[in-house]
């Protein structure tokens, strides 16, 4: 899966877990059924995970500037902000062509490019390895409770 393909999807499914995000507090605060938002609100948080995984990878590859980079990340935080920003970073040519870390591509050489190299090179460990840790981190912020509830 390209670069191109993997965040298109990734922006649609952010865009489509919001909607559930927000009928779910339609449905909590305007019907009281506080079980909405547990549905909505956890399909959204795993999406949202998985984006800033995907926008750190492409980030790294295709040398996001780090403005791009931030404001990558930020349109997760800002509901349906996702898909005008991978149309805008798509139509700007920055998710062209294949995986430039992938096999056979370029020599890795941050920190971050070796991690995203093996990754692409090895995709069972990596996506092993990936779902653990957001599944951890995704665990851990349920058990925190809404972020409204954090500091309170």
């Amino acid at each position: 899966m390209t670069p191109r393909v993997l965040y298109k999807r990734l922006a649609l499914a952010e865009v489509v877990t919001w909607t559930l995000l927000i009928l779910g507090m339609i449905g909590k605060y305007g019907f009281g059924q506080d079980w909405a938002t547990s549905v909505g609100g956890g399909i959204h948080g795993f999406v949202f995970l998985c984006y800033v995984v995907a926008t750190l990878a492409v980030w790294t590859d295709k040398r996001w500037s780090a403005g791009t980079g931030i404001l990558g990340l930020a349109s997760a935080v800002i509901p349906y902000a996702t898909v005008p920003f991978e149309r805008s970073v798509e139509r700007r040519g920055l998710l062209e062509g294949p995986w430039r870390l992938g096999p056979g591509g370029d020599r890795p050489g941050s920190p971050a490019d070796r991690v995203l190299a093996f990754a692409l090179r090895s995709p069972v460990v990596a996506l092993v390895v990936t779902l653990i840790v957001v599944a951890i981190v995704f665990s851990l912020l349920v058990t925190a409770g809404p972020p409204t509830e954090w500091f309170s």
